[in-house]
């Protein structure tokens, strides 16, 4: 949610089946055709987040440290706000920030007080969701307390004194479905409508556009940045879950289509000006209009905002500096790069992106999308700073030529919501499901425990990747059994190679495309996968071919300054390209000057740093 130059916004994940994420090159995606064609194939399958095992520290690290934190909080604190605006009485510290209940709340003079308990649904999301990676009881216990006390605290005052009631709502109602879905809690539908009864009387009769103004006794403009737009994914998801027949109208109704969905499944670009995350976010809506309703307006619409998105992306991934999302050649990417620091909104707008391009994966089975959601876990919200227990929680990533990694001025911002839900969701990112059929999208050190055609079946990945060009795969099953293995091949992996237990296989690793092996696999066969981790240089725009950005494979090497302010010694592109590797994660680039180092922005820490470099 955005707030006058100090705040802004937040999105969280989809349900217990769908989403996915990462963000597209515009180098690969330009020129791409916008989707025409219906899908021909049924979408494929998300696995369960309890059937991947990953052994990623990078990953593992994120989950469990916001895990803890949000295991930490105070139930009676969660509920305060709620509790407050229902006239409640309220026990229990204040976590302050925008977590924090101020009926009085001013833009002009800002504080504590901006989004009363917007992250309360999206972190009962994540811990539902980590109840079903690790099957903790003491999680469960919490979210079945969480939901109790969030029934008997909700009333139509809750939407009534909320800036943010459609995004209040939309947060909850996710929450309650992942609590249905992956933790058995028997009494979350029976609170989702009690809460949609109390709340659709006091949200927008339909979808309204972010800065409209909408409830006439509010002329704060800050009152008119909530994001109706957004929920038809999540209300859809309530009807396949078995909610009633009324989540699948209210989703209906809030369709963005007039001034969104319909010019978008025309091809024409209207996303200048609107406000990034939560739009991109609303492609989810779209999509889910397709998987639910069946509607090729919408799987058009979804599939060309991807693409125009894709266009106006930096290296990284990252989209909608400043959060607005930008016209066609416009050269505000550009600009940005001295005009602000704020660049991405990382958590939610990974959060979103994941979604989107997991959507678009399994329904489409083009692999660019996984390029995309690679791209965006590498570059941007796997090297987000933690969540602290105080609420001080990563939100911007800086592309600014003097760029720093810093946490957000408010405490329990959107963004300290999401990032408990893209952690928990990186394991159901890796592996996507067909009859007989397994497609491997992403490569981290995972193991996949499924049921195959011949039984019990697990698939093991063993790399460094993206630092290392070597992927191996081992199969183990009871018994040998057919079943049709599918690798994702980068786009930018010319001159990738598959061997099968030492024998190469010719011809099928097409970059761009999944390579497909069916066979009758045996216990211990071993798939081995090389690409090849060159460097190239991806300009900012096309109009400013002499600003760059140094990427090895998915892997965007940002140059780490000697000082906040310095500028980098002055470097040609045949210097960059020819960065020499120092050290597991550092290259170093030798010039007239001072050598640069460059580092992945994992690896970045405190240092100032630029991820675009001038070259001659």
């Amino acid at each position: 949610m955005s707030k006058p130059s100090r705040i802004s916004r937040r999105k969280f994940l989809g349900a217990s089946a769908l989403a996915a994420g990462a963000a597209a090159s515009r180098q690969w995606c330009r020129g791409l055709a916008p989707a025409v064609d219906n899908p021909v194939s049924a979408p494929l399958g998300q696995f369960r987040y309890g059937d991947v095992l990953l052994s990623s520290d990078l990953h593992e690290t994120q989950l469990r440290e916001t895990h803890a934190v949000l295991m930490a909080l105070s139930d009676d604190s969660l509920l305060k706000p709620f509790r407050q605006m229902s006239g409640m009485p309220a026990p229990g510290d204040d976590l302050g920030g925008w977590y924090h209940y101020d009926p009085n709340w001013d833009p002009r003079v800002g504080g504590d007080g901006f989004a009363p308990g917007c992250t309360f649904g999206q972190w009962v999301s994540a811990l539902a969701r980590a109840y079903a990676i690790t099957g903790d009881t003491a999680v469960r216990e919490k979210v079945l307390r969480l939901n109790q006390m969030f029934a008997q605290a909700v009333t139509s005052d809750v939407f009534v004194k909320n800036r943010f009631p459609a995004y209040t709502y939309d947060k909850v109602l996710l929450g309650l479905l992942d609590s249905h879905a992956l933790l058995g809690d028997p009494d979350a539908l029976k609170i989702l409508d009690r809460m949609t009864d109390v709340a659709v009387p006091h949200l927008p009769e339909h979808a309204v556009e972010h800065d409209t103004r909408w409830r006439m006794d509010k002329n704060d403009p800050s009152w008119t940045w909530d994001e109706s737009y957004t929920m038809p994914e999540n209300l859809f998801l309530a009807w396949q879950s078995g909610a009633g027949r009324r989540y699948y109208d209210l989703a209906q109704r809030y369709l963005d289509d007039k001034t969104w969905f319909d010019p978008l499944s025309r091809n024409e670009n209207v996303l200048a000006g609107r406000h990034a995350y939560s739009y991109v976010n609303s492609l989810n809506s779209a999509m889910m209009a397709w998987l639910a309703a069946g509607s090729e307006k919408h799987l058009r619409a979804a599939r060309n905002g991807f693409a125009m998105v894709a266009e106006q992306s930096f290296a990284t991934g990252g989209w909608g500096p400043d959060e607005m999302l930008r016209a066609p050649r416009s050269g505000d990417l550009y600009a940005s790069l001295t005009k602000t620091h704020n660049s991405f909104e990382t958590p939610c707008g990974s959060y979103a992106h994941f979604k989107l391009t997991r959507y678009l994966l399994r329904v489409t089975r083009d692999a660019q999308y996984g390029d995309s959601m690679e791209r965006m876990m590498c570059n941007t919200v796997l090297g987000a700073r933690p969540l602290e227990e105080n609420g001080h929680a990563f939100y911007y990533s800086d592309y600014n030529l003097d760029g720093r990694r810093v946490y957000h001025r408010d405490r329990w911002p959107c963004c300290s919501g999401t990032l408990p839900q893209v952690a928990a969701d990186y394991r159901i990112n890796i592996y996507f499901r067909a009859p007989s059929a397994v497609y491997v999208n992403l490569y981290l050190p995972s193991t996949l425990r499924f049921a195959g055609s011949g039984g019990a079946m697990s698939l093991t990945q063993e790399s460094d990747y993206p630092f290392e060009e070597h992927v191996t795969v081992t199969v183990t099953n009871a018994q040998p059994a057919e079943q049709t293995l599918h690798f994702r091949i980068p786009q930018w992996a010319q001159g990738a190679t598959i061997w099968v237990n030492g024998a190469r296989q010719n011809g099928i690793a097409e970059p761009g495309r999944f390579a497909s092996m069916r066979r009758t696999w045996k216990a211990g066969d071993r798939v081995e996968l090389e690409f090849p981790l060159r460097m190239h240089l991806e300009p900012i725009d096309a109009q400013h071919n002499d600003t760059v950005a140094l990427m090895r494979g998915p892997l965007v090497l940002m140059a780490v300054k000697q000082e906040q302010g310095s500028v980098p010694p002055s470097v040609t592109r045949e210097q960059l390209l020819a960065a020499k590797r120092v050290s597991q994660r550092q290259w170093q680039v030798e010039t007239q000057g001072e050598p640069i180092t460059l580092l992945p922005f994992t690896s970045i820490g405190d240092r100032p740093y630029t991820t675009y470099l001038k070259v001659s």
